[in-house]
């Protein structure tokens, strides 16, 4: 049994998970669910190595727990940001040695004008922050072009440009009840 790449038809055994033709991702998600970006095991890892009291660690801990999901605009695919703080965004081409930990090959990302390491997106307790990482054709934030290496503010909704692809921002800020 084998599947097709939705993106340049290659055939692949049944199991793939990504197209070693294009790198296309070989199983679509079209769920429109954000995911967790802090979770329960951290939160006791931490708690566990504090040597403070319960009390005084709830107090430290951030009262905010921040989801975040890219819609890619031209296809509506939603690509949820989870298990890390910082990630870097851009497209893979052949021998390049340090790849984006989100590739918007898929995407048309060249056509597109996205650059190999193009922007990282920070989340850091209950703020996000897109940085252009001096692409060639620039980031852009609801049409506003953004300095490159300088943090830009995200908020829920935003348009982000990397080139012409257009990036739609969807965060979800969830208070923690204790």
């Amino acid at each position: 049994m084998s599947v097709v790449c939705p993106n340049c038809h290659h055939q692949e055994p049944e199991g793939a998970l990504f197209c070693p033709e294009c790198g296309s991702k070989m199983i679509i998600d079209d769920g429109l669910s954000t995911t967790r970006i802090i979770s329960d095991e951290i939160n006791k890892e931490m708690a566990s190595k504090s040597s403070t009291s319960t009390s005084a660690f709830q107090a430290e801990a951030p009262d905010i727990e921040t989801f975040i999901s890219l819609h890619i605009v031209q296809t509506g695919q939603i690509l949820p940001l989870v298990g890390r703080e910082e990630f870097t965004i851009g497209r893979v081409s052949d021998g390049q040695s340090i790849l984006p930990d989100i590739d918007l090959t898929p995407y048309e990302a060249y056509a597109q004008g996205v650059s190999r390491l193009h922007a990282t997106i920070q989340i850091k307790d209950d703020t996000v922050v897109v940085t252009d990482l001096g692409s060639a054709n620039g980031t852009r934030v609801n049409k506003e072009k953004i300095t490159s290496h300088v943090g830009h503010l995200l908020n829920h909704g935003d348009i982000i440009n990397l080139g012409q692809l257009r990036i739609q921002t969807l965060i979800r800020k969830d208070k923690i009840v204790s």
